[in-house]
């Protein structure tokens, strides 16, 4: 059985994801969700950069960059979504943020019309 990586600050960014729904309900635009999230992260005291740009380099030059919702105490990429169901593509979105930001663990948070659904995205390399 393999450990679980940050279990207790799983369980903070996971609550306040659930705060978020409680108190603002379903049906806002991902951007108020955001906005929430990050007032949350604030009360509970967690460190976090929003909206962090990282470049995406190919043989030591730019040939892109992220934009990645969270990153919550420089160990968890935190990402929102408003959708009803879980995609493939949002999980190779992250695991390309993990790869390029060397970070061990993603959460996908996905706010949907019967509460906050989420999913861990190890980084295995």
């Amino acid at each position: 059985m393999s450990e679980i990586i940050y279990p207790k600050l799983s369980y903070e960014v996971i609550g306040a994801a659930f705060k978020v729904f409680n108190n603002l309900g379903y049906g806002h635009n991902e951007k108020y969700y955001q906005r929430a999230f990050s007032e949350e992260l604030k009360i509970r005291k967690l460190d976090f950069e929003r909206e962090k740009e990282v470049d995406l380099l190919y043989l030591g030059k730019k040939i892109g960059k992220y934009r990645l919702d969270f990153i919550v105490e420089n160990k968890i990429v935190a990402e929102l979504k408003v959708l009803s169901d879980f995609r493939q593509r949002h999980i190779k979105q992250v695991l390309g943020y993990l790869k390029q930001t060397k970070l061990k663990l993603a959460i996908i948070i996905y706010f949907t019309k019967t509460g906050v659904r989420y999913r861990r995205v190890v980084n295995s390399h």
